[in-house]
This record gives C-alpha cells, sequence and structure tokens, in this order.
C-alpha cells in the first residue's frame, strides 16, 4: 500500500459519546493518521458522508436516535465502492457482533479496545480498501482502452467499406461519388420508410458495395460505349453474383446486407429482373431501396456509355415503372423526398 494515501485516508468516526471520539483521535494521530472528521450525532451521518468522502468509518453502536445497524445500512446504500466500516462497541454479545458483520461492517472489535490492535486493524482495512481502488482505477484504464480499440475497429471497417466501395466505381466513374450518392439516397428512403435508425444506417453504409462485382467485368463489357449484344449482357448480370460471392461468410452486419444488395438490387417487382427473377416482396426490402436510389443517381449522371437525363426525365421514367421495375411503396417514399406527392404530370 503506498504510504502517502495511507496516511492521506479520510478517516469519519461516529461516536454518541465525545470521549471516545478523543481517544480514537489520539491514538489515530500517533500512528501518523491526520484526515480525521467525526461527529457525535448519527443524524450527520449523510451530509458528512458526501462532504469527506470517506476511506473507512468507525462507528459504534449503541447510539440515540439512530443505532449503529441503522447507520450501516444508509453507509451502504451511500457507498458505490468498497468502503471498509470498522465497528467499535462496547456490546460484547455474539448476536451483535453477528448482526453487525450481516449488516455491512467488516470487521469488529470491543470496548475496552487495545490500541495497537485498533491500528492493526484499520491498517489492514485501508491496505484492503487501497488495493480496491487500484483495481477499480485499472478496470476503469482498461476499460478505455477497449473502447479506444473498438472505435478503432469500428473506423477501420467502415474505412475498408469506403475503399471497397470506391476500387468497384473506379471503373466506370473515375470520381467514386456515385457509390457516396447511392448511399446517402438509400438511406434517406429506408429513413422515409420508418425504419429503424440501426437498419437506416446499415443500408447507408452498405448500399455503396451495391456494384461492388463489377470488379469481375472485363473493361470491353464494361465501358463499351453503346448497346450490349445478348451474350455480353449475360455477363454483365454476373457482377450481382460476383459480388455477393465477394461478401459471402461475413460476420460483420453491414457485409451481410451488402451481400443482399449486391446480389437483389436488379431484381424487379414484376418478377422480370435478374439474377433469380425474384417478384415482389420476395425481394429483400434493402435491394428494392438501393435499386430506385442507383437508378436514379445512374441515369442523372453521365457515363462513358450515356449522357445525363435532367431530374424531371429521371422522375418520369420511375414513375413510368413503379409496380413493374419498382415497388410502389418505396417509389412513393423516394418522390416524397424529392418534395413530390406523385410525379404524373412528367408522364
Amino acid at each position: 500500500m503506498d504510504e502517502t494515501w495511507s496516511k492521506l485516508a479520510k478517516f469519519l468516526i461516529v461516536d454518541d459519546q465525545e470521549y471516545n471520539i478523543s481517544l480514537l483521535e489520539r491514538i489515530l494521530r500517533r500512528a501518523g493518521y491526520s484526515n480525521l472528521h467525526s461527529t457525535t450525532n448519527p443524524q450527520l451521518i449523510e451530509p458528512l458522508f458526501h462532504q469527506i468522502e470517506p476511506d473507512i468509518v468507525l462507528l459504534d453502536l449503541h447510539m440515540p436516535e439512530m443505532d449503529g445497524f441503522e447507520a450501516l445500512r444508509l453507509i451502504r446504500n451511500y457507498s458505490s465502492s468498497y468502503l471498509p466500516v470498522l465497528v467499535l462497541t462496547a456490546d460484547v454479545t455474539p448476536e451483535a457482533k453477528q448482526k453487525a458483520l450481516h449488516d455491512g461492517a467488516n470487521d469488529f472489535l470491543t470496548k475496552p479496545f487495545d490500541k495497537t490492535e485498533v491500528i492493526l486493524r484499520i491498517n489492514n482495512l485501508l491496505k484492503t480498501r487501497y488495493l480496491h481502488l487500484e483495481l477499480q482505477s485499472q478496470n476503469e484504464h482498461l476499460e478505455m482502452r477497449v473502447q479506444e480499440r473498438t472505435a478503432d475497429l469500428e473506423k477501420a471497417k467502415f474505412e475498408i467499406l469506403q475503399l471497397l466501395a470506391r476500387a468497384s466505381e473506379f471503373r466506370d466513374d473515375m470520381t467514386g461519388q456515385h457509390t457516396h450518392r447511392v448511399g446517402r439516397m438509400a438511406g434517406l428512403i429506408a429513413e422515409t420508410l420508418g425504419l429503424p435508425e440501426t437498419e437506416v444506417e446499415s443500408i447507408q453504409l452498405a448500399a455503396p458495395l451495391h456494384d461492388l462485382g463489377k470488379i469481375g467485368i472485363p473493361d470491353k463489357i464494361l465501358l463499351k460505349p453503346g448497346r450490349f449484344t445478348p451474350e455480353e449482357f449475360d455477363f454483365m448480370k454476373t457482377h450481382t453474383s460476383i459480388g455477393a460471392s465477394i461478401l459471402e461468410g461475413s460476420f460483420f452486419p453491414v457485409l451481410k446486407v451488402a451481400e443482399e444488395i449486391a446480389m437483389s438490387h436488379h431484381e424487379k417487382w414484376d418478377g422480370t429482373g435478374y439474377p433469380h427473377g425474384l417478384k415482389g416482396e420476395d425481394i429483400p426490402l434493402v435491394a428494392r431501396i438501393v435499386a430506385i436510389a442507383d437508378f436514379y443517381d445512374a441515369l442523372t449522371h453521365e457515363r462513358p456509355y450515356k449522357e445525363a437525363w435532367s431530374p424531371e426525365e429521371a422522375f418520369a421514367e420511375i414513375e413510368k415503372l413503379r409496380g413493374t421495375h419498382f415497388d410502389p411503396q418505396v417509389v412513393d417514399a423516394f418522390f416524397r423526398i424529392m418534395g413530390l406527392e406523385r410525379v404524373s404530370e412528367y408522364t
């Protein structure tokens, strides 16, 4: 035990007899303790306890108005960490000792007490207090380190997601902004649909990986400035299963969502999409959300093989495909985000 801490330890002495308090204070001062506080009124225990925040309490049992047993229960309610209580009493009955120890006392001495024994008992109790506080401090330090490491790991995970999305997008969008825009839009749609906050966040983080499978598509197909042949389009469709295969088997929840999106974001509400021809609500909701976000962003931005559409043209096309290509509820949520109830005026 640190000697300086020991000598500065804060004592709270509670005894209704001033003589007993004076005797204890003399014994403690001779032993090198100086941070001593006392009261003959047990009703003052609560304010003194919060004011002093003692390291040890020396407590008499038989006092008027509030006895030591009730005081013990109060002290145990106030203390959130290990606080030693030494009972010093003239009651020599076994019942008193048993009750005091049962109610939370850490040690028990009967009056008249031996001065040397008092100091030895106090030293032992303070040593336990010191070790407990040291352990508590180390645990708090370790907990802080764990939180820091956990935050670092979470940050690294999200950075990896961004890098994966950027790697796939650089194939046909050198700015790499398409994936970020799709992620933001997908998150807004999910929020508008009333999904829980955790799911909204997962969709926003996972959506940028929707086209990860493009990594496996040759440039001569991916960057072709014109219509695909049937064979080329069949090959292009494989980017969905390639992306899902890359993401398959992850324990990270966001990557599980990303796997669903990669596989199914080209499925259509009427069952004519790919790769599995899923229909209606058989298509994962996350994929239905990303389908519109991806479609709108792809239409309204220039690519090597197409000119950019105006927002009005894209709105009209999405309205036309409501209920065939796209989930009607997801379309409605998209239009609410855009400040439109419906856009039938464009069709």
